[in-house]
């Protein structure tokens, strides 16, 4: 599965990679709460 089908703008590309890294309970919550807003919030951008 790559993360590029669900998030397709650049800006979240990075932002996922940053969020990956990070250790922590917390960061852990932030990173997937950011995973399922921006794959909701991207599903209808097509990416051009």
């Amino acid at each position: 599965m790559t993360i590029n089908k669900y998030i397709k703008t650049q800006c979240g590309i990075e932002k996922y990679e940053e969020l990956k890294n990070k250790k922590g309970f917390f960061s852990k919550v932030r990173f997937y709460w950011f995973i399922l807003i921006a794959s909701i919030r991207d599903l209808f951008f097509n990416g051009n």
